[in-house]
């Protein structure tokens, strides 16, 4: 399954039934799952770890050294879990010793073409990337989030949970979970609704975040009084028992760069 005109390095750990189309490079340090299928003109270089059944399509640039001016050829790390597609010209970069000298793919995520995917990158499981988009070094998304294409994000940025980002837009700070955003720089627009039906969360929980929502950015409160303002009354109090709810407020509790506003 390994096409004669590939260079695959004798150090390199292959699994079962792996594709490796021609003129592919997979260097040392590189181990690669089972039923993965690695199209034409992908470079891999390690210390990489890929999952089992990804798909990287032709002229991906994958586990290469990060772009960071601090980087003097540390043996940093990428590690990508299972069944993602990497589509044409995406560029992933491993860690630096800065950070956890690691880049962390989770699984089921989709990068379109031209995705860059920079140094301490931490992406979850089940995320879009369309065409474009790029995230700086230490970003962290998190699962089921979609960045729509050519959007920007800023280093030290996180993106929660079930967000979404509009096509062009620049992300400067945190994005709670379940916000949608768009601008330059990118402000919050509502909630991701039509994400959270689709993923079949209750309609309980869609009324309390989006209760939740109202308190944080439609009533004028700083986010330290929306915050305490979960607690505040009954309804309030209810609705801060929900795991949505919680998943969100601890993003803004723990935001570090302070949310987009």
């Amino acid at each position: 399954m390994i096409d004669k005109l590939a260079f695959v390095h004798p150090d390199a750990k292959i699994g079962n039934n792996v594709t490796i189309g021609p003129w592919t490079y997979i260097g040392p340090d590189v181990e690669i799952g089972d039923d993965c299928h690695l199209s034409s003109h992908v470079v891999v270089k390690g210390p990489t770890v890929i999952g089992k059944g990804n798909r990287i399509f032709q002229f991906a640039s994958v586990g290469e050294d990060c772009q960071d001016k601090k980087y003097a050829g540390e043996p940093t790390r990428l590690i990508i879990g299972d069944n993602n597609v990497i589509r044409e010209s995406v560029t992933i970069h491993r860690g630096t010793v800065q950070d956890n000298s690691e880049t962390r793919i989770g699984s089921n995520n989709l990068f379109m073409a031209y995705v860059h995917i920079a140094h301490d990158c931490v992406v979850g499981n089940n995320v879009i990337m369309a065409n474009n988009a790029s995230i700086a070094g230490h970003v962290h998304v998190g699962d089921w989030a979609i960045l729509g294409g050519m959007t920007g994000v800023h280093q030290f940025v996180h993106i929660g949970a079930h967000a979404f980002t509009a096509g062009y837009s620049l992300i400067l700070q945190d994005v709670p979970p379940f916000v949608m955003a768009s601008g330059q720089p990118a402000i919050p627009r509502g909630l991701n609704s039509e994400g959270m039906k689709r993923r079949g969360f209750s309609k309980e929980s869609q009324l309390a975040v989006r209760r939740a929502y109202k308190t944080l950015y439609r009533k004028g409160l700083t986010v330290e009084e929306a915050v305490a303002a979960l607690g505040e009354d009954a309804q309030d109090a209810q609705d801060a028992q929900d795991e949505q709810v919680k998943l969100m407020m601890d993003f803004v509790v723990n935001s570090s760069r302070g949310i987009i506003r």
